[in-house]
């Protein structure tokens, strides 16, 4: 899913806990699944926003000589106001956006 087409809040939202245990029956499981994906979703935004600064970069740049881009400034300003990772994560997770597997559960699975 692309985060800039996300739906998830900018702010803060309370959940009910056992929500995040309806998709994997284990909370715990759950919320390591929303970590790993938020950490996905931080490096991607990373890296979108720093292909688009690197735009901006001068080569011969001193302390001296900076000055404002303003778009360089606006570029910044949209993603500030991007909803974080974990927000977003945390929306994909409960509208099941997510998938993932669990090795050790099929592992046991396949013992039985």
């Amino acid at each position: 899913m692309d985060y800039k087409n996300s739906k998830a809040p900018t702010n803060t939202v309370t959940h009910n806990v056992m929500d995040f245990a309806r998709g994997t029956g284990n909370i715990y499981e759950s919320v390591v699944i929303m970590s790993k994906r938020a950490n996905q979703i931080a490096s991607q935004m990373k890296e979108d926003l720093n292909k688009k600064l690197k735009e901006f970069a001068h080569s011969n740049e001193n302390l001296e000589e900076v000055f404002e881009n303003r778009e360089q400034i606006e570029i910044s300003k949209y993603y500030e106001k991007l909803p974080k990772p974990t927000l977003i994560a945390t929306d994909e997770f409960l509208h099941d956006k997510i998938y993932y597997k669990n090795p050790a559960k099929d592992r046991d699975n396949l013992d039985e």
